[in-house]
């Protein structure tokens, strides 16, 4: 018999008096009783399983040894049960065994039933466990989003509370200067007034002035009085410190988690975070207005290449140090110490970008072969250029080839950098209210070169941004 066939059915199916004369049919493996299956044949044309109608000739009857085994090991009650379900069985296959092929597919049917009812169970279940895990998470969800909002409500609380503080503070100032201002004003009027008293006598008396008292000597050796820039200063300072700190905290802890304002069909490799066009308006970056202008170009950081602690915003315009490494997608250019490079290279031409630096103790500005390796150092081989600001004594020097020159300048806000690709040459300038010539390189390579960076992770809290394109 099948293997799929049960127990039961087994035993409903077979002679269970005569074991020893059970046999397989070598066409089907159905099993029957030697002298019934014999009989059955006998009283047709021509010979066919009467469960699957399979023709077989009678000398393919095959003893059926493990069947006749189990057989012998049924208990007799059930011996008997099974006997008379076998002679109500042999009393249909003298009728033709039509009983045999309906009972065959009630079984089959029976079984896909059975599959359909277990596959139904198992999906119900698997229904139940996702509306389980989905009211999970819808609460997880509200938990999460309700402390949030508590969060920020405290925090923007803090914040006006800090905001009134200062703002008391600086009326406070005011009040104490107008004070000041107005006390010696009244000082002066009186002065005034004593002084046009002693001409008026004098005029009167001749050449004998009277003697005056209180007078404190003229006007011109008061003290000026202003506001106390020193307690200005440290209040400013520390309401930028906050707010650069908030920004820090957001980028390290959420960086790639805001959704970003892009336009459409622009794809990056990573979200970041970027400012909407209501908010460039009112806070637009500062652009180029050098003297290169006309030969500006728009350069952006390329996420594929920039170190895994380091953090882009502002529309791929500014890099910060974070505490956290950020998700970026693996690329085998990105590095492995705080370096970034720009996606834009140049081959000919002139062109030129600048560079803020001045919200950074520790960086270096410079370009570099786009065959640089993960751990190469800018300005420590023979095609990478760079001037940098680092050290304890925070001294300005450029570097090429391992080489380092120093540069006896002042700490530049805005670094300029200016490709004449035919005349083989680099400028940096730093740039203030003009242009001042930090160093020049000669360029000695017919590679593409790129944009690059390096920001010492010492400085924490330091950033580049590179400057709008503003063309003339």
């Amino acid at each position: 018999m099948e293997a799929s066939l049960d127990l039961q059915q087994l035993r409903a199916d077979l002679d269970l008096k005569r074991p020893c004369c059970l046999v397989r049919l070598a066409v089907c493996s159905h099993s029957f009783c030697r002298p019934c299956i014999t009989a059955c044949c006998e009283a047709k044309r021509s010979a066919s399983c009467p469960l699957c109608r399979e023709g077989f000739e009678l000398k393919d009857l095959r003893p059926n040894q493990e069947l006749a085994l189990l057989v012998s090991s049924i208990p007799r009650e059930e011996k008997e049960k099974e006997l008379k379900r076998q002679e109500e069985l042999e009393l249909e296959l003298d009728r033709g065994g039509a009983w045999g092929s309906q009972s065959s597919a009630e079984g089959e049917k029976e079984e896909e039933i059975g599959e359909i009812s277990k596959q139904l169970e198992m999906t119900e279940e698997t229904i139940c466990l996702l509306g389980k895990d989905l009211s999970k998470t819808k609460e997880y969800t509200s938990q999460i989003k309700s402390q949030i909002t508590k969060d920020c409500c405290c925090m923007k609380k803090y914040i006006e509370r800090q905001g009134r503080s200062t703002l008391m503070f600086f009326e406070q100032q005011q009040q104490a200067t107008q004070q000041k201002i107005e006390e010696t004003i009244d000082q002066l009027c009186a002065e005034v007034n004593e002084l046009t008293d002693i001409k008026a006598q004098w005029r009167r008396t001749g050449n004998n002035l009277p003697e005056r008292d209180g007078y404190k000597g003229s006007p011109l050796t008061t003290d000026k009085i202003t506001l106390d820039e020193e307690k200005i200063n440290v209040v400013t300072s520390a309401a930028e410190d906050l707010k650069k700190q908030l920004e820090m905290l957001l980028l390290e802890k959420y960086s790639g988690q805001f959704p970003t304002e892009e336009p459409p069909g622009l794809h990056q490799e990573t979200r970041v975070c970027s400012l909407s066009s209501e908010s460039a308006t009112k806070n637009p970056e500062p652009g180029m207005s050098s003297q290169f202008s006309q030969w500006a170009d728009d350069v952006t950081f390329d996420l594929t290449r920039i170190y895994q602690c380091l953090v882009i915003t502002t529309q791929n315009r500014k890099v910060m140090v974070s505490s956290y490494p950020s998700d970026y997608e693996p690329s085998p250019k990105r590095f492995c110490i705080s370096q970034v490079m720009c996606s834009q290279g140049f081959s000919t031409g002139c062109h030129s970008w600048e560079v803020i630096t001045k919200d950074s103790d520790g960086w270096a500005v410079g370009v570099a072969h786009e065959m640089i390796g993960e751990r190469d150092k800018l300005g420590r081989s023979e095609h990478y250029w760079c001037v940098e600001r680092v050290g304890p004594k925070k001294q300005l020097s450029a570097w090429h080839r391992d080489r380092e020159t120093l540069l006896n300048r002042e700490k530049p806000l805005k670094v300029g950098v200016f490709l004449e690709l035919q005349k083989k040459s680099m400028s940096f300038y730093s740039i203030r209210d003009k242009e001042m010539l930090l160093h020049t390189f000669e360029i000695n390579t017919s590679n593409p070169l790129y944009p690059a960076f390096w920001l010492y992770s010492l400085d924490r809290n330091g950033s580049l941004t590179i400057s709008h394109t503003n063309r003339r």
